[in-house]
C-alpha cells in the first residue's frame, strides 16, 4: 500500500523549517532547497505546498501570528482590563528567543508587504484583530476605573500597538533599546501613562518632555 501522507502535518513542518531558516539566515539567505533540507525532506518536497518563496514567507507569517494569538488566549484566560492588556503586550514583545525569532519572521514579511498591496492588506487584517482586542481591554479598564474617562482610548490603543510593533523591529535589529530589560521598562512606562490619567483626573495625561518639544518657544528658527 502507498504510504499515507498527513498533508496538514507536513505543511506545518515545512512552515516551522522556514521559521528556523528565516530567523537564522534571513530571507536573502533562504532557498527552497535549504528549507527542504531543514525539514528533512528531499529537494522539491515544497512545491506541492508552497510553489514560491513568497508563499513560504506568507504562510510562516500567518503561522507566527496564529501562534501568538494562541498564547494570548491561554495567558489572558480570566483576565480583563489592564491586566489582560499587559499580558497581551508581553506575548507580542520579543522578550525571549522564541519571540525574537518570531519578530525576525515578521520583519521579513513586512519587507515584502511594503511593496505588495495584497500582503499589506493581509497584515492589516491581522492588525485589526489586535487593535480590536486592545480596544476591548481598554474599555474594560475604563469601566473598572483603571483609566480616566477623558482618555481618547482609540488613540491610546493605536499608540500602544505602534509601540508593540516597534519593539519587534528594535529587537530584531539588535538595537540597544531593544533588549528584554529595556523593553520591560518601556512597557511599564506605557502602562503608567494609562494609569497616570486616572491619578491626574479627566483628560489625557501630559508628558513634560513632549510639552517642551511642542512649545513654540522651544523651536529654533
Amino acid at each position: 500500500m502507498p504510504k499515507l501522507v498527513n498533508h496538514a502535518s507536513r505543511k506545518q513542518e515545512l512552515v516551522r523549517a522556514v521559521w528556523r531558516v528565516l530567523a537564522r539566515d534571513g530571507a536573502s539567505g533562504m532557498t527552497m532547497r535549504q528549507v527542504s533540507a531543514e525539514a528533512g525532506y528531499a529537494n522539491g518536497a515544497l512545491k506541492p505546498y508552497f510553489p514560491t518563496k513568497a508563499d513560504l514567507i506568507d504562510a510562516t507569517y500567518t503561522f507566527v501570528f496564529q501562534q501568538t494569538n494562541e498564547r494570548v488566549v491561554q495567558a489572558t484566560g480570566g483576565l480583563t482590563g489592564l491586566a489582560a492588556l499587559e499580558v497581551f503586550c508581553r506575548e507580542v514583545m520579543p522578550l525571549d528567543t522564541e519571540r525574537l525569532d518570531e519578530a525576525r519572521v515578521v520583519l521579513t514579511f513586512w519587507q515584502e508587504a511594503a511593496h505588495d498591496p495584497t500582503r499589506a492588506e493581509h497584515n492589516q487584517r491581522f492588525m485589526k484583530q489586535w487593535r480590536d482586542s486592545i480596544s476591548r481591554w481598554l474599555a474594560q479598564a475604563r469601566e473598572a476605573g483603571q483609566v480616566a474617562d477623558g482618555f481618547d482610548l482609540a488613540a491610546r490603543g493605536d499608540a500602544l500597538l505602534t509601540y508593540l510593533l516597534g519593539t519587534q523591529a528594535a529587537a530584531a535589529l539588535g538595537m540597544h533599546n531593544g533588549s528584554p530589560a529595556h523593553l520591560e521598562r518601556q512597557l511599564h512606562a506605557q502602562l503608567d501613562l494609562l494609569r497616570a490619567g486616572r491619578r491626574n483626573g479627566p483628560g489625557t495625561a501630559r508628558v513634560p518632555c513632549c510639552d517642551a518639544l511642542s512649545s513654540p518657544t522651544s523651536r529654533t528658527a
